[in-house]
């Protein structure tokens, strides 16, 4: 196996465009999805329990999980399609039939609970059985999500990559499958020793040959080589995605670059997110004149890692508190960023940070919509806002030369009320 299948991982890791070196490796997002997500299905979980869950997909917790998901878009792209409800088919059949609700709840909660795959696996077979209308392995996304050594995740491309791969029949809609498929998966991964134990890594090479980015061709053999065409379109449409991912990176390193200077410029140290410390800006890194370490703020080791992942911190001079916290959203979920400000925010005692989204001027409906969500309505916790990229960039010199604290914002700032 290690023999025929080398050639092909050295084609899909030398690629610089490949899903290994884009989403795998080269995407931070991917990071900070993994913590929003298992937030997201405890949601799901406690709205369930709590008979909060809608009869529809939209506009629901599960809809926040799977737009997650999506979002990372070469490999999930339209991973919450199987979960629309359509009501002319009665499926996923997860949201008028209360029975088959709870026991999707029961199943999100034990797989939350526990870290042992034979647990999962038999949750599985427990959810399986009951034969729920069109909820089959697409649920497998999550799973990968919530425990990404010991669940592959599962779509189109992925299981025509392994039929071409491993020479099989497996069927997109089956739990038997998707099952079998991570036998395979897990073995073939240990046997090989050359990629992550995040099995997100084999099956991005999965997703390649799926596609036909990654010929499968071994040996000389030409049985299973996607026609050149195919393959040449399909490398075009991942060129033109990773041009446009690069676009936006430079959008959101610049927007993080105004927000340090004028913080700095205000008196405060400025700690920018750990993963975009050495992002370049006018030939400097983003942590340059930044904080090397964010300080102890008496937070959780877990809630800490959040922080860390928050795109700009303002702290007071020399102390370990947070004057304002900042993510900028150019493409993202609102929903996740709002999550990792007041999961941070709730969790430090006697706070006086101020809590700000810095979107584009496109995004302001969709700020407005989640922000209204009951969850967020809390006036007695805190208060979020908004910052608009445009007025950011509009009176970038105003907010440094005229301002005295962070109360300039406020005049800058939008906030929503119920």
């Amino acid at each position: 196996m290690k023999t025929a299948l080398m050639p092909i991982i050295d084609r899909y890791k030398q690629d610089p465009e490949s899903v290994y070196n884009t989403w795998f490796i080269g995407n931070d997002e991917r990071l900070k999805a993994f913590r929003s997500i298992r937030r997201g299905v405890a949601v799901v979980v406690d709205d369930i329990k709590h008979g909060r869950f809608p009869n529809d997909f939209k506009g629901s917790s599960l809809e926040f999980v799977l737009s997650c998901i999506s979002e990372q878009k070469q490999v999930f792209e339209g991973a919450a399609h199987p979960f629309y409800w359509k009501p002319k088919l009665r499926i996923p059949d997860i949201y008028e039939n209360e029975g088959n609700k709870q026991a999707f709840g029961e199943f999100l909660y034990a797989c939350l609970g526990t870290a042992e795959a034979r647990n999962i696996e038999r949750e599985i077979l427990r959810l399986a059985a009951r034969g729920i209308k069109g909820l089959g392995p697409a649920v497998g996304n999550i799973l990968y999500f919530l425990h990404p050594t010991l669940f592959p995740p599962f779509n189109t491309a992925m299981v025509n990559g392994f039929n071409m791969l491993f020479q099989t029949k497996m069927k997109l809609g089956s739990w038997e499958s998707y099952l079998a498929m991570r036998e395979t998966i897990i073995e073939a991964n240990a046997a090989l020793g050359v990629l992550s134990k995040d099995l997100g890594a084999f099956c991005g090479l999965l997703f390649e040959v799926g596609v036909g980015r990654v010929s499968p061709e071994v040996d000389g053999h030409d049985n299973l080589v996607v026609e050149r065409e195919k393959v040449e379109a399909v490398r075009r449409k991942r060129h033109a995605q990773v041009d446009k991912d690069i676009a936006e990176e430079r959008v959101h390193t610049k927007v993080q670059a105004q927000l340090s200077n004028v913080g700095r410029a205000l008196g405060y140290d400025v700690f920018v997110a750990r993963n975009d410390r050495n992002a370049m800006h006018n030939g400097s890194p983003l942590g340059y004149r930044c904080l090397e370490h964010l300080p102890n703020l008496s937070l959780s080791p877990e809630v800490h890692a959040t922080a860390e992942l928050i795109d700009v911190l303002w702290l007071y001079r020399g102390e370990p508190r947070i004057a304002c916290a900042f993510e900028v959203e150019k493409s993202t979920s609102i929903y996740s960023g709002i999550l990792r400000l007041t999961d941070m925010a709730l969790s430090i005692p006697g706070r006086e940070d101020h809590l700000y989204l810095v979107a584009p001027a496109v995004r302001e409906k969709e700020i407005i919509e989640q922000l209204k969500r009951p969850m967020f309505q809390r006036p007695d916790d805190f208060s979020l806002g908004y910052i608009l990229f445009e007025d950011l960039e509009q009176h970038f010199d105003s907010l440094c030369k005229l301002g005295e604290d962070h109360r300039i914002l406020e005049k800058l700032a939008s906030r929503c009320c119920a």
